[in-house]
């Protein structure tokens, strides 16, 4: 059974070129490991791009949209399997089950949730799966640096580089990824 990877981004491509770049690369590079992308189910923005990416390497590409995003023609129609839900709680719950681990590209409000929730989740015991920043052209540097904050402050139950996996390369990101599956 090959391993799936979610990946939370923006429904829009932000400011910088590298953000795009980035979320094509990523595409490639799980597609070409015959990793299993799931993600949002969306068409626009960074979504789009990433799922574009990893269907053109004939990567499995696997979708999950509310019924609401669905009825607001975003979704992406052309993916290996995109399943339709109700809520984004039951968007989240199916794609963390689906996934073997989390990574963030850039994007607003819903990413950093999503991969805070995915966070929380790991420190708390629900799963034992890999959360990682792509950190693309410093995007995260704020967070990383509150993140540490939070750990110096002693809210942090376990040192943030144990807790999540930082790399500004997709490539150097999925080797750590496959990394922390070999030592499970």
């Amino acid at each position: 059974m090959s391993k799936k990877i979610a990946v939370y981004c923006g429904s829009k491509t932000g400011s910088e070129s590298a953000f795009g770049k980035a979320a094509q690369a990523l595409g490639e590079e799980l597609a070409t490991n015959k990793i299993d992308l799931v993600y949002g189910g969306a068409q626009v923005g960074l979504m789009g791009i990433v799922a574009d990416a990893s269907l053109q390497k004939q990567g499995n590409v696997i979708g999950v949209i509310p019924d609401k995003l669905y009825e607001m023609e975003v979704a992406h129609l052309a993916l290996s399997k995109l399943h339709r839900v109700e809520s984004m709680h039951e968007r989240k719950a199916l794609m963390a089950d689906l996934s073997d681990a989390f990574i963030a590209l850039p994007g607003g409000i819903g990413t950093l949730e999503e991969i805070l929730e995915m966070m929380t989740w790991a420190q708390i015991g629900y799963h034992q799966k890999p959360c990682a920043l792509l950190n693309v052209a410093g995007y995260y540097n704020s967070l990383i640096n509150f993140l540490r904050e939070m750990e110096t402050k002693g809210f942090a139950y376990r040192p943030i580089d144990e807790a999540l996996i930082i790399e500004e390369d997709p490539k150097k990101l999925l080797e750590r990824i496959f990394q922390y599956w070999t030592e499970e």
